[in-house]
Order: C-alpha cells, then structure tokens, then sequence
C-alpha cells in the first residue's frame, strides 16, 4: 500500500513487518505493539528542522496549504504514510508553546526556563486530535465506514468530531464511543453526542471498555482508534516538534507528561528517537512521566516492580502477569484526573521504550496537588483540565528533589482545555482546600444588594 511505511512489533525477538493496509492493533505472530517504520533513505527529510517554519505562512486552499494549516502535516516528511490528497485534517494542532515566567517564580525556576505546551488550542480541546487526524487519515485510506473507541473523555471527543467530517457521499462514517457508567466528565460526553457518535455507557471502568472496543475491532468491521492504533502515536509525536519549533528548534533539558495510557509518552520517545536517528536533534532530552496516586501502574512497574525495555527484549508476559495480579485484586483506577484514570495502560511496552530512550523518570501525585496545581496553572492565565496540571506537580516535586534545576528548560505539556471538566475546577474554588502547594480556592464572596457592602469586599 505505501513502499515507505510499514508496521513493525517492537519486540526484538520477533520484529516482524505488515504493510499498512493491514488493520493490526497488534503483532499476529507475537502479540505484541507494532509500530509504524519507515524507509527513511526513500524519505525526503528535510537536512534542518528549521525547513519547516516556511510552512506557516503557506496561502490559499491547495491540499498543500491545507496540510501546511495543521500543526501535524506540517511536518508530514517526520510522518511519511500518505500522500499530500490523502490527509483527513480539521485544522488540529494550532498550538503554541507559552513561556510561564509568573508560574516557574512560585516553584523556584528562573525567567526564560518553564514552558507550557498547550494543546488546548485543539479544534477538540485536547492533544487527541493529533492523533486523530493520522489514523482517520489511515481509516479512509482502507475504507472504513465504522471507527471505535473506549474513552475517559477526550478520546471520544476527538475521534467523534473526525467521523463526522469523514466519509463519503454526505455520510459520515459511524463512531461508536464506549465509555465507563459514571466514568467521563460533561464537558467531553457532550461533545461525543453533539457529533452524532453512538455512545455505550458500559457497566465498568475505562479498562473494561477498552476490551469491548477491541474486541468489536477483532470481530466486527470496525476500525479502533484508540492508541493500541500505531498511527494514533504518529499524530502525536508533533506536539514534540511543535515544542522544538516554539524554543527556536532548540532541544529542552526536560519534557513532562501526564501518564495515562501512555499514548503521548510512546509517542514522545519514537519522535526524539527518529530526530536523533535522522541528525535532526544533537541529544535528546529527559522525561518525566507523571501518574496520579488513584493510577499509578507506570509508577509501579517502572520504581517497584523494575521493569525495563532491555532493548527491545521486555518482559511481555511478566506485563501480562502483573495486570493479572491488578484484576485478581479488584484494583481500579480512581483519580480526579478522569483522563488519566486508567489501571492497565496498553502502551506499557512502548512507555518502557521511552524511559529507556530519554533517560525518563516516573513519579505521582495526589489528586490534592494535582487540583492546587491546576489552579495555578489558572490563576496565572493557562486554565486546563485536571489530567494536564500532574505535570505541573510532578516539576514541583522534582524541584523539591534537586532531580530538576532552576536552569532547566523544562517544557510541561497540558493536555486539555479547562472547560473540559469544569466541575472539577468549580467544585475546587467552592469546597476549599487544606492543601499547602500550588494555588489556594477561589471561593465566590457572598453579599448583600448594597452598595456599601460591595464597596467594602472590593476594597
């Protein structure tokens, strides 16, 4: 289908390749992630990244201008599976890379040194639809009619809204969104129903949704969209390039990520990976990969239980078997942060890879600081939904650990806009809160309908 691309397991003992018009969320042979690889000697890679800062500027409505437009095809020789006519673009990733000198001040860090990366900014709301674009790219490509996925919330928002702008003949392809009874925040299951997906509230946590998402996928002809989906990561490797592009394409010292299903982690890692591959990048950052207490399997598996890539020959079964442990002890995610509420993150494996490639750490947060931290990223003119503020945390509790320095450039990705879990964010500034970091409540002042009254709570 495309003699540049292709689809790769990861593990080094099997290694083996598909073309990608084959449907696959996993190796047949070994079980195992796959990859999109490319033949990069059949590649026209620019020999700069700064080749691509001609692109923001392209005019008028060819399919050109119109990749030039998105923040992921702009650097679509980084991502090379489909031609220019092929690409399924909403105008997603827009985003800009904010330099927070108020906010780096109250953690201890130098003017010039924190940088948020906000991917807000989404036609969604959310990083998701850099994702998104790339594997709905794919899905027209094999033409499908029918997309699927299991979702805290973003997920379903993204891969919703480009269902229905995908399709032919004025009918858009069909989503179907599983989601957890209870488990998702208003501000992203009205998107889901306002784009037309169907949605089916299961009787579980995200985990047993995303069973039920992959196995229509196996069963029905059905196309999954979650990140089990490999070219879902290629979209989302550009939030890195974008966070270059915002430093004058220079390499930070650090990239923290909040970490979920660890979609944006894996992705981070294969993107510093190729750059480097490719002379693009002298070295390669480090990352810090920050879970919230309630799900904290990444931290588990990386600090206690000690797993590793082990270059390619990780422990498949020994990650099998520890999600075994975690169902056979009824562990469930339980976090604030619904976008990262997940026990059983199917991109451990690549998660693995990443902290290997970018020397990466792991740490948690509570949902106490998660929440105070969110609020200074509001307080300072950011705003973002809970999931994003870990990172802001997790830097906070680096600092406190010398692991990161107040002359490190540091770039924190928020992953989603505020309004997209706005009764956290309420609820926060109204109950109050004992906690002794980030930012305090808000709480709205009661009072009379009287001017002297006014007068005084203003003064």
């Amino acid at each position: 289908m495309c003699e540049i691309a292709y689809q790769q397991c990861i593990h080094a003992d099997c290694g083996a390749t598909f073309d990608i018009g084959q449907p696959l969320f996993g190796c047949p042979k070994c079980g195992n992630l796959l990859d999109v690889g490319y033949h990069w000697d059949k590649v026209a890679v620019p020999k700069s990244l700064d080749a691509f800062n001609r692109r923001w500027t392209t005019p008028g409505r060819s399919v050109e201008a119109r990749a030039d437009f998105s923040g992921v095809w702009r650097f679509r020789e980084l991502l090379p599976f489909a031609k220019v006519d092929e690409i399924a673009t909403i105008g997603e990733g827009r985003t800009i890379l904010q330099q927070a000198d108020q906010i780096a001040k109250q953690i201890g860090m130098k003017s010039g040194r924190l940088f948020l990366q906000y991917e807000g900014f989404n036609p969604t709301g959310s990083f998701k639809d850099n994702g998104m674009t790339a594997a709905f790219t794919i899905a027209r490509k094999l033409d499908r009619t029918r997309v699927a996925c299991a979702s805290t919330g973003n997920t379903s928002a993204a891969m919703s809204v480009y269902a229905a702008h995908s399709g032919d003949s004025g009918k858009p392809m069909q989503a179907i969104v599983f989601v957890g009874e209870g488990k998702i925040a208003f501000g992203k299951l009205a998107q889901a129903l306002d784009y037309g997906a169907l949605t089916l509230q299961i009787a579980g946590d995200f985990d047993a949704c995303m069973k039920r998402a992959v196995e229509c996928a196996e069963k029905l002809d059905v196309y999954l969209m979650n990140s089990l989906n490999p070219f879902r990561l290629e979209g989302q490797k550009t939030i890195m390039f974008r966070i270059l592009e915002g430093l004058d394409w220079q390499v930070p010292d650090w990239i923290i990520v909040p970490g979920g299903n660890l979609g944006n982690s894996s992705a981070f890692g294969k993107a510093f990976e190729e750059l480097k591959t490719l002379g693009l990048i002298p070295r390669i950052p480090r990352i810090a990969i920050i879970n919230a207490a309630g799900a904290n399997t990444l931290d588990h598996a990386w600090n206690q239980k000690k797993m590793r890539w082990n270059e390619g020959k990780f422990d498949s079964k020994g990650i099998c078997e520890y999600f075994d442990e975690l169902d056979a002890s009824n562990n469930k995610a339980k976090t604030i942060a619904s976008a990262i509420e997940i026990g059983r993150p199917v991109n451990l494996a690549k998660g693995l890879r990443t902290l290997d490639v970018m020397n990466g750490v792991v740490r948690t947060v509570t949902d106490e600081e998660i929440l105070a931290f969110k609020a200074m990223i509001g307080r300072y003119g950011y705003g973002c939904e809970p999931a994003s503020a870990a990172s802001l945390a997790g830097l906070h509790q680096l600092r406190n650990e010398g692991m990161i320095g107040p002359d490190d450039k540091v770039a924190c990705v928020l992953t989603g806009h505020s309004l997209k879990d706005p009764d956290a964010t309420v609820n926060y500034h109204m109950k109050g809160s004992g906690q002794q970091v980030g930012s305090p409540p808000n709480q709205p002042v009661q009072i009379a309908d009287d001017f002297e009254a006014i007068k005084t709570a203003i003064n």
